[in-house]
């Protein structure tokens, strides 16, 4: 009887256990975007979550977090930083630390639980970390030091042998070591060794940034690599950006006009961290040592030159002279928080053939950016020159036009100023040391290609000899899409291609020709980066990058970091309305996406200094010039798109008042908004007609957009007389074509965007696969001599596969609310994917035959959802096997209210 009232109790608490633990439980604590971040100088960090369960409707209604220094102490509830106790908030996103003020060099743990609908607990998640870094700039002890060379006198001698300095710095560590970090910054571009062995896995660190006011470090953990006894630290640097050529970019833009620049430099700390208790740093002095390596010339343009005969080991034994300290950057050091570039995809080649006596063409299959690679055995002093291109030429040689810097082309006539090549190709070169197998790939520079063009290599290269190395920002993968028609998963990978060719710590226009971060190519193509990457850090420096560059009037350049081009602006090197828009339109985005406020708080201030400078270049609240639409086919209609990018910043100042509460602010720019709007549609919109300015596909879509047709029905109509006029096809340029997938999508008009996406012949998308591009193409028409076969703005259609074919759409900012509404059209017949946001994972993947639908969702938990299932007026729903309640019947759809979980959908369409 005792033996069955005992297992019944033990029952009974199992039973009661498994009722009141929460099935909504903690998973992938990030703080400032990162899973455990090793060097944070941010001084109120924010942390997340997401949240683990297979259980429906599941939400958070509270929260606790724990902050501690001690891991220990902290699995015994001990918060000697933090404790917010219990707080009744759905918020998993972005909550700002309030705790004892962070000390810099420190890890801190956290952990966090949180309350489901029910008030249920979960368990206390696994402890996440963060560790800080230089929170203040006086806690650096180091000095920026180089190798004591001056500039060259002339500009002629910047295109001279240049060998690139190393530095080394020998320490032993006293006791046990139980921690040891790198802090370093080298500029332009620096890699770190220890003890001969490479330090983390990244490449061209650090990014690019205003120096003047912004210089970013890089946080190693060395813990490992340190050894009892000598330990030495080596360092190559590179010119990257910090030192420039006086290359006259399009014949007139020299970097070093606008840019801080100087001397290949480095500033740099060691800490150790020893078993009891005590610290060491080592800090970058004129204690340190530099000898000439043996990279003779570098560039981000032009190319690496390398002479492997000059290769020093860092324990070399012949002496070095002493570092020189120096003047380095004036702007701020700020930890590198984006991810770093790294190498991430080799590519080997599709074929090699000789194309002269000494000449051999190697085909990669894959236009791309990065570099070459090659093993190679030969004499000492062999040179290997390799020039790159994205094409060949009718007669099989090597085409470089489309890839050469700037444009200084010697049969154009262009100058790249005194001592520049009359052409400016990519081109690398490799001196043998001999003594056998040699495998080399460039350091410090990057190039746009297919096609590699070999000459001096000794004897005759095989496909195991060559490869190339794709280099790119590692950002995360965040989406994924496919469907029933092979071409549209063709462009998307393509897409993929092309994006990751251009993210280079800036995200740029092309790869080779120019490398910069143009403010309209991201407003047109930021959507589809976000819904396939995650963007959050890497935008984030984007917004601090125009930031940085404001000019003195307070106007926003066209490109940032700077480097000289203001095309059409409206003076003090400002540039063009649309491109100025990169500015607050990526914090939008951030905003929309990623649920960051912050960022928007920091940059309300520099927006209005910008929205001041707008206001006063202003004609009767009207702009008269702009690039305007890009590589649009038809006459542009500039003065009219020059005043809606006026009107998109009156209307983001508003929007952004409202966020930050600032309620007159909201009344002031909403009243500007609306005056604009008025004088614009009072000056472009011929009466009676729906047509605005010269009535083009860029002029009815800019109208339709931006909501300036009173009557939009009319305003489509002559939208629709344009693509009949084009026989169905696009004529649109850099904004008018993702314009045009948005107005399509809101106006349930999906067949029309679907038969324009899916053309095969001039002008399309399948036109450029159909003439074997591997990325998109800046033009509509192939070009062999001017514009750049690599280029995002185009890529713009991906951001379509993801809310219009997936459906997937945010509905409030974060995608804590989110709206599912596939909308199949053509002869597809599914699609499916998923898009990783800042609230998890969203999953769409439908099914339609000629009388039935099927679809798949998952919404994470603590989101709410909208599904819209086509189907037909009244029929019903069934999910599961059993019917649901509909909310609504529209447009042919019928639409249902859920909340997390994976659901599946069937419907009769008639």
């Amino acid at each position: 009887m005792l033996k069955n009232t005992l297992t019944l109790l033990a029952l009974f608490a199992f039973k009661l256990a498994l009722y009141s633990a929460s099935p909504l439980q903690v998973s992938q604590l990030t703080c400032e975007y990162l899973e455990n971040p090793l060097g944070i100088d941010v001084q109120k960090p924010r942390l997340a979550w997401l949240f683990s369960t297979t259980a429906r409707n599941q939400s958070q209604s509270a929260y606790e977090i724990q902050v501690s220094k001690d891991p220990k102490s902290l699995e015994q509830g001990k918060a000697s930083q933090w404790s917010t106790g219990k707080v009744n908030s759905p918020q998993n996103l972005h909550l700002e630390y309030d705790g004892a003020p962070l000390q810099s060099f420190t890890r801190y743990y956290w952990r966090v639980r949180v309350y489901n609908q029910n008030g249920e607990a979960s368990e206390w998640s696994k402890a996440a970390w963060f560790e800080t870094a230089m929170l203040n700039p006086s806690d650096w002890r180091a000095q920026w030091i180089n190798d004591g060379s001056s500039p060259p006198s002339q500009e002629e001698k910047y295109y001279e042998d240049d060998p690139m300095p190393l530095f080394r710095k020998m320490f032993t560590p006293t006791k046990k070591v139980t921690s040891a970090r790198l802090y370093l910054s080298g500029l332009g571009y620096s890699e770190a060794f220890l003890n001969g062995q490479k330090i983390g896995n990244q490449v061209l660190d650090p990014g690019f940034t205003t120096y003047r006011k912004q210089a970013l470090y890089v946080v190693h953990d060395i813990t490992t690599q340190v050894q009892k006894g000598s330990n030495t630290l080596g360092v190559m640097l590179g010119n990257g950006w910090w030192n420039p050529l006086p290359l006259r970019l399009f014949s007139r833009f020299n970097l070093r006009d606008y840019q801080e620049n100087g001397r290949p430099c480095l500033m740099a700390e060691i800490h150790l961290s020893y078993a009891d208790g005590s610290k060491d740093i080592i800090v970058s002095d004129n204690t340190w040592e530099t000898a000439p390596g043996p990279i003779l010339r570098n560039n981000v343009y032009l190319g690496e030159h390398y002479d492997a005969r000059l290769e020093k080991p860092f324990n070399d034994p012949k002496p070095w002279k002493k570092a020189s300290p120096t003047v380095g950057p004036s702007g701020r050091l700020s930890a590198q928080m984006l991810p770093p570039i790294r190498v991430t995809k080799a590519i080997r080649p599709r074929s090699i053939k000789a194309i002269g006596s000494d000449t051999f063409l190697v085909d990669l299959g894959q236009n791309f950016a990065g570099v070459a690679s090659i093993r190679v055995q030969g004499a000492a002093g062999s040179k290997i020159t390799m020039r790159f291109g994205e094409d060949t030429l009718k007669n099989g040689q090597l085409n470089w036009w489309s890839s050469v810097a700037g444009q200084i082309k010697e049969a154009w006539g262009a100058n790249g100023g005194p001592g520049a090549p009359k052409t400016a190709w990519q081109q690398d070169e490799y001196i043998l040391k001999g003594g056998g197998v040699e495998t080399w790939s460039p350091r410090f520079t990057f190039h746009g290609f297919r096609y590699i063009e070999i000459v001096g290599w000794p004897g005759t290269p095989t496909l195991d000899d060559i490869s190339g190395l794709r280099m790119n920002t590692d950002l995360a993968q965040n989406g994924h899409f496919e469907c029933s028609n092979p071409m549209f998963n063709q462009l998307h990978e393509v897409i993929q291609w092309t994006f990751l060719s251009n993210v280079f710590s800036v995200q740029s226009d092309c790869p080779a020709r120019e490398k910069m971060g143009y403010g309209a190519d991201m407003v047109v193509s930021s959507e589809a980066y976000l819904y396939n990457y995650n963007m959050g850090l890497f935008y984030g420096k984007t917004v601090q990058d125009f930031a940085n560059e404001q000019r003195p009037e307070g106007g926003i350049t066209e490109l940032a970091p700077f480097t000289g081009i203001a095309d059409r602006g409206y003076g003090d090197l400002s540039g063009p309305l649309g491109w100025q828009l990169g500015f607050p339109f990526l914090q939008k985005k951030l905003y929309e996406f990623y649920g960051d406020k912050r960022i928007i708080e920091q940059h309300y201030p520099a927006f209005e200094r910008q929205m001041a400078f707008l206001q006063s270049k202003a004609v009767g609240h009207l702009f008269y010039w702009d690039i305007s639409d890009h590589e649009a086919l038809d006459t542009k209609p500039e003065a009219f798109t020059a005043a809606a990018f006026y009107y998109h910043h009156a209307v983001l100042m508003a929007e952004f008042s409202g966020i930050l509460e600032k309620k007159e602010a909201v009344e002031k720019y909403k009243k500007l908004a609306q005056n604009i709007k008025r004088a614009i549609v009072d000056k472009y919109l011929v009466n009676g007609t729906g047509r605005f300015d010269n009535a083009t596909q860029s002029a009815q879509l800019f109208a339709l957009w931006y909501g300036f047709a009173p009557d939009r029905k009319v305003a489509l109509q002559a939208l629709f007389q344009e693509f009949k006029r084009h026989n169905q096809h696009v004529s649109t340029g850099i904004f008018s074509t993702k314009f045009l997938f948005d107005v399509l999508r809101e106006e349930n008009l999906n067949e029309t965007a679907y038969q324009l996406a899916n053309q095969k012949d001039y002008p399309s998308w399948g036109y450029m696969l159909e003439q074997g591009a591997t990325t998109l193409w800046e033009t509509w028409a192939y070009s062999p001599q001017v514009y750049s076969l690599n280029h995002p703005m185009f890529g713009s259609i991906d951001e379509w596969f993801f809310r219009s074919l997936l459906g997937i759409n945010a509905a409030a900012p974060g995608f804590s609310k989110v709206i599912i509404k596939p909308q199949p059209a053509g002869d597809l017949t599914w699609a499916k994917g998923h898009y990783d946001s800042v609230s998890g994972r969203i999953e769409s993947a439908w099914k339609m035959s000629t009388y039935a639908f099927s679809l798949s969702v998952t919404v994470p938990a603590n989101v709410k959802a909208e599904v819209w299932v086509r189907c037909g007026e009244g029929l019903p729903v069934l999910e599961n096997g059993k019917p649901v309640a509909v909310v609504k019947y529209a447009d042919g759809y019928a639409v249902i209210e859920v909340g997390s979980g994976t659901y599946s959908f069937e419907s009769d369409l008639e």
